[in-house]
C-alpha cells in the first residue's frame, strides 16, 4: 500500500513540475518575444527616417515594376528569417527585415509630411496602432477561449487580402485602396491575439517567428491606419 502511495505521490510531483516546466517555457518564449519586438521597432523607425530621405524615383517611372520589387525583397527576407528562425541569424534578418519595412513606409510618409497636418496624422497613426497592438496583446495573453480554429481564417483572410492587393496595383482605384487598408486594420488586429494567444498555449514555441508576425502586423496597421487618415483627413499640400 505504502509503495502504491508512494508511487502515485511521485506520478503526481513529476506531473506537476512538468506543468511548471511547460509554463515556464511559454513565459520564457513570450517575453522573448516582446524583447525582440521591442528591438525590432528600432531599426523600422530609422528605417522610416532614411526612407524619408530617399527619392524614390523608380517608383514614380515604374511604379508596377516598383512595388512588385519591393514585395519580392520583402518576402524573400521572410523566407530567410524562418529558415533561421532557430539561430542568431534569424534574430539578425528580422532587424534587418524590420529595418527595411521602415524604409518602405518612406513613400507614405513623404505624402504625409507634404500636408499641412502631416506631422499629427502620422502622431495619430502611431498611437492608433500602439493601442490596437495593446489591446488585442491583452486579449489574446488573457483569454481562455480557444483561438486554434481562428488560423484557418486568417489564412483565407490573407489569402484574399494579398489578391486584392495584387489587384489594386493594376486597377488603381482609390475607393478599394481604402476597403484594402480597413480589411488589413481589422486583419492585423485578429493575427495579433491569435498569435500571441498562440505562444501562451504553446502553438508557438519560436520567439522569432512569433515575433517576425508581429512586426508585420504592426507594419500593415500603422501604414493602413495613416493611408485611411490622409484621405480622410489629410490637409491641404504644402
Amino acid at each position: 500500500m505504502d509503495n502504491l502511495q508512494n508511487s502515485g505521490s511521485y506520478a503526481f510531483g513529476n506531473s506537476a513540475g512538468a506543468g511548471l516546466d511547460l509554463a515556464s517555457q511559454r513565459n520564457r518564449v513570450l517575453r522573448n518575444t516582446y524583447w525582440l519586438l521591442a528591438l525590432a521597432l528600432i531599426p523600422m523607425g530609422l528605417g522610416g527616417l532614411l526612407g524619408v530621405q530617399l527619392s524614390f524615383g523608380f517608383l514614380r517611372s515604374s511604379p508596377i515594376l516598383g512595388v512588385l520589387g519591393m514585395m519580392a525583397v520583402l518576402y524573400g527576407l521572410m523566407f530567410a528569417i524562418q529558415a533561421n528562425r532557430n539561430s542568431g541569424v534569424g534574430a539578425a534578418l528580422l532587424l534587418l527585415f524590420s529595418g527595411v519595412l521602415g524604409v518602405v513606409l518612406g513613400p507614405l510618409l513623404q505624402f504625409a509630411l507634404h500636408l499641412s497636418n502631416g506631422g499629427t496624422l502620422i502622431a495619430y497613426a502611431a498611437g492608433g496602432t500602439a493601442v490596437v497592438f495593446f489591446s488585442m496583446a491583452a486579449i489574446g495573453t488573457s483569454t481562455k477561449r480557444d483561438l486554434t480554429g481562428l488560423g484557418k481564417f486568417l489564412t483565407i483572410g490573407a489569402i484574399v487580402l494579398m489578391v486584392a492587393v495584387l489587384a489594386n496595383i493594376f486597377l488603381q482605384m482609390p475607393i478599394l485602396s481604402l476597403v484594402i487598408s480597413s480589411l488589413f486594420i481589422l486583419f492585423s488586429a485578429l493575427v495579433i491575439m491569435w498569435e500571441l494567444n498562440n505562444v501562451v498555449t504553446g502553438g508557438e514555441t519560436n520567439y522569432i517567428s512569433a515575433t517576425l508576425a508581429l512586426v508585420v502586423q504592426i507594419f500593415n496597421l500603422f501604414s493602413s491606419l495613416l493611408h485611411i487618415l490622409i484621405a480622410l483627413a489629410g490637409g491641404s499640400r504644402d
